[in-house]
C-alpha cells in the first residue's frame, strides 16, 4: 500500500560463511541496517565508524544477538589512510578473509555555492568521495592478492543525478562515487571482483530528522512514487542482493533505490 512500509523480510542465508566490512555502521541509518541484514543472511561482519562510543554500543548489541564470533568492530576515520589499512588488516586477521565491503561513510551539509567555504567543500569531498576511494582501493588490493573474488558495494545517492539547492559539494561527491564505481568495476572484473553502488533517495533515521527541516522532508517525500521515505533496511536489502550470488553478473551498476533516477 502506498505510504505504508512492507513487512520486514527475514534472512535466507544468502551470505553464509562470508566476511564483510561495513563503514559508518553505528547507529540507526543505512550502515547499521546493512550490518544487521548481512548478519541475518549469515555473514561475519566487521563494523566500523568514526564514532567510537556508538560503534561500541552497536557491536555489543549485535554480538549479543548474533554471537561474538560473528561480530567485531574497529573505529575508523575514512579520511586517514593508516586507519583504513588497519581496518582491512583487522578483517583478515579476525576472520581470515575478506569477501564483501560496503562503503557507507559519507558527510553532507547545506550551503549555497556563493557562501560555501573551501573547508566545507573539502571536508564533504574527502569523507564521501575520498573515503570511498581509500576503502575501495584497500579492498581491491587485498581481494586481488587473495584471488578469491569479492564484492564492493558503494553508497551513492540520487543527488548524484539530480540537482538540489545547497548541495553542490554533496552532489559532486556522490556523482564521483558513481563514476568511481563504474571505473573500478572494469578494472576489478579481471580478478573476479564485482563493484556496484546503491543510490538511495530519502531513507529516514533519527540523525536525518534532526538536521532536516520538516518542510524539506515533506517536499522530498512528495517526490517519491510510494509517497513515503524508505526504511534503512529497504536500502540494506538491495545491498544484500548486490553482495549475494544473485547478482553474480552485475558489475559497474548504480541501482536507484527510489523512483528518482535519470
Amino acid at each position: 500500500m502506498t505510504g505504508t512500509p512492507p513487512p520486514y523480510v527475514p534472512g535466507h542465508g544468502l551470505l553464509a560463511g562470508r566476511t564483510a566490512v561495513v563503514t559508518a555502521a553505528a547507529g540507526a541509518g543505512i550502515g547499521g541496517a546493512t550490518a544487521r541484514r548481512l548478519l541475518e543472511e549469515g555473514a561475519r561482519v566487521l563494523l566500523s565508524d568514526a564514532h567510537a562510543r556508538r560503534l561500541k554500543e552497536s557491536e555489543t548489541e549485535l554480538a549479543a544477538e548474533f554471537g561474538a564470533d560473528r561480530v567485531a568492530a574497529l573505529p575508523c576515520d575514512v579520511t586517514d589512510e593508516t586507519q583504513v589499512a588497519a581496518l582491512f588488516d583487522r578483517a583478515e586477521e579476525t576472520h581470515g578473509r575478506l569477501d564483501i565491503v560496503v562503503n557507507n561513510a559519507g558527510l553532507g551539509g547545506t550551503a549555497d555555492l556563493v557562501d560555501m567555504t573551501d573547508e566545507q567543500w573539502d571536508k564533504v569531498l574527502d569523507v564521501t568521495l575520498g573515503g570511498t576511494f581509500r576503502c575501495t582501493r584497500a579492498a581491491l588490493r587485498r581481494m586481488k592478492a587473495a584471488g578469491a573474488g569479492g564484492v564492493v558495494v558503494n553508497n551513492a545517492s540520487v543527488i548524484g543525478w539530480r540537482a538540489q539547492k545547497g548541495q553542490s559539494h554533496y552532489a559532486a561527491a556522490k556523482a564521483g562515487v558513481m563514476a568511481l564505481t563504474r571505473c573500478a568495476a572494469l578494472e576489478a572484473a579481471a580478478y573476479g571482483v564485482r563493484v556496484n553502488a546503491v543510490s538511495p533517495s530519502l531513507a529516514m533515521h533519527p540523525h536525518l530528522a534532526k538536521v532536516t527541516t520538516p518542510e524539506l522532508l515533506e517536499e522530498l517525500t512528495s517526490r517519491e512514487a510510494f509517497g513515503r521515505y524508505a526504511e534503512p533496511w529497504e536500502v540494506a536489502n538491495v545491498i544484500v542482493f548486490l553482495a549475494s550470488g544473485y547478482a553474480s553478473y552485475l558489475t559497474g551498476e548504480v541501482l536507484s533505490v527510489s523512483s528518482q533516477h535519470p
